[in-house]
């Protein structure tokens, strides 16, 4: 996760909310963005 820019990693986030892909995908997306403290609006953490 890493290798994604803060940019990146966000957009990868919403495309993957938008196109419903597995939600423990979505949701290690989400962990990444939390650890590295973005604060990007509507962040949802699936189960």
């Amino acid at each position: 996760m890493e290798l994604l820019s803060d940019e990146m990693l966000v957009d990868t986030y919403y495309a993957a909310v938008q196109f419903e892909l597995e939600p423990e995908f979505i949701r290690m997306l989400a962990i990444e963005i939390t650890r590295r403290r973005l604060k990007p609006e509507n962040i949802k953490i699936t189960a």
